[in-house]
């Protein structure tokens, strides 16, 4: 079992930058995919990004593909999601979670994952 805790989110304007940081514990982190999902009020959560164990895949969202880019820190038990070019439509809490498996497709990464962190909102005015 793995538990997470994400941290960095906040208030930020339109066209600006955010990094989301996720701390997994657990000393098998390096072998579950990890991913990043969002949930806006009055919305389901959905997908934003994953990648997979090593050697790494990574998978993004048509709405933020060339915004947002996923990495992870195997060696500090890290996965990370740096946000750019924020519009106010990415307004939402923000969720790291990791999945029972290693590595897997697109279609399996965005059904959603079996570990869930408690969420870090991220508010982006215009």
């Amino acid at each position: 079992q793995v538990q997470l805790v994400e941290s960095g989110g906040g208030l930020v304007q339109a066209g600006g930058s955010l990094r989301l940081s996720c701390a997994a514990s657990g000393r098998t982190f390096s072998r579950y995919g990890m991913g990043w999902f969002r949930q806006a009020p009055g919305k389901e959560r959905e997908f934003v990004a994953a990648i997979t164990s090593n050697p790494s895949t990574t998978y993004y969202d048509d709405s933020v593909k060339g915004r947002f880019a996923i990495s992870r820190g195997n060696a500090n038990n890290m996965l990370y999601l740096q946000m750019n070019s924020l519009k106010p439509e990415d307004t939402a809490v923000y969720y790291c979670a990791a999945y029972g498996s290693g590595w897997f497709g697109q279609g399996f990464a965005r059904r959603g994952a079996d570990y869930w962190g408690q969420g870090t909102q991220v508010t982006v005015s215009s």
